[in-house]
């Protein structure tokens, strides 16, 4: 006749496998019970900071109330940013007062948070700030930059090349910018413009030096929004003829500019390399 009197119980386990102690915690489930990684508790163990002082009757060692309380300790130290050697004096120390400790942990958290959040509200500010890309009223956009701007085309812009990374370069550059930033654009606009029409209207040939030189101007009136490579310049050159609110725009300023600017950014584009026909945005 079998006698289970004098046999082993058989242990519980926890998932995994792992047996469980009568009165305490495997390393897995004290690792999945305080949120940690098994490797974290380990190290731990190793370097004498929380070490298990229990073991089951087969000799697994588990982590008894007081380690697991222990742990915990451990876990508020190391949030509040002390070291871990640092946070083994404190708990091996027995003049340590825990509670003073903690009091003055707690102060700088305070100060953290509060730091933290002007830093939130900071952020917010530019996130609203750079949600059109600009920070100006429409009015004083249309002050800036003439009676016939369009506000409503920045809202444009943004519906078709927001998730882009151009738009997001030129958002971030955008949210930098003050008013008297915004009028140094516009007046570098308008001579640009004002050159455009002249050369244009003097004959000045795609190609030639000096509408080299005014194309580049346009690039880098354009590279102060984003990046702007020859091959992009060619790009946008192809949209001012193509689309009909670009040729308005630049036909408003002298009749027939709109065909012309096309023209010498490709001239340009060519003179870098870049095919204008079958450039690509890049």
């Amino acid at each position: 006749m079998q006698n289970d009197a004098h046999e082993p119980e058989s242990p519980r386990t926890a998932e995994g496998g792992e047996p469980i102690g009568p009165e305490g915690l495997t390393v897995g489930r004290a690792a999945s019970l305080v949120g940690v990684s098994v490797k974290t508790l380990h190290h731990w163990d190793a370097i004498g900071l929380v070490r298990p002082s229990d073991r089951t009757w087969a000799g697994y060692r588990v982590y008894s109330g007081d380690d697991v309380a222990r742990i915990h300790r451990v876990l508020v130290y190391r949030e509040l940013g002390l070291p871990l050697a640092e946070i083994g004096r404190i708990l091996e120390d027995p003049d340590t007062r825990a509670r003073d400790h903690l009091r003055r942990q707690r102060s700088e958290l305070v100060e953290r948070i509060s730091r933290l959040q002007r830093m939130v509200d900071a952020v917010d500010r530019m996130l609203e700030a750079s949600r059109t890309g600009m920070r100006l009223t429409p009015e004083q956009q249309v002050d800036i930059f003439g009676a016939d701007w369009q506000p409503a085309w920045v809202e444009e812009a943004e519906e078709r090349w927001g998730e882009s990374a151009e738009w997001a370069q030129y958002a971030e550059r955008a949210a930098e910018m003050t008013p008297e930033d915004w009028k140094g654009i516009a007046v570098t606009t308008e001579a640009l413009h004002a050159d455009l029409a002249r050369a244009y209207g003097a004959g000045v040939a795609p190609g030639s030096e000096a509408a080299n030189a005014l194309a580049e101007r346009h690039r880098a009136l354009i590279s102060t929004y984003f990046d702007c490579t020859h091959a992009m310049q060619a790009c946008i050159g192809r949209l001012y003829v193509r689309e009909p609110g670009y040729a308005e725009y630049y036909d408003a300023i002298a009749p027939g500019l709109t065909v012309w600017l096309r023209d010498i950014i490709f001239a340009n584009a060519g003179t870098h390399g870049v095919d204008p026909e079958s450039a690509t945005w890049e």
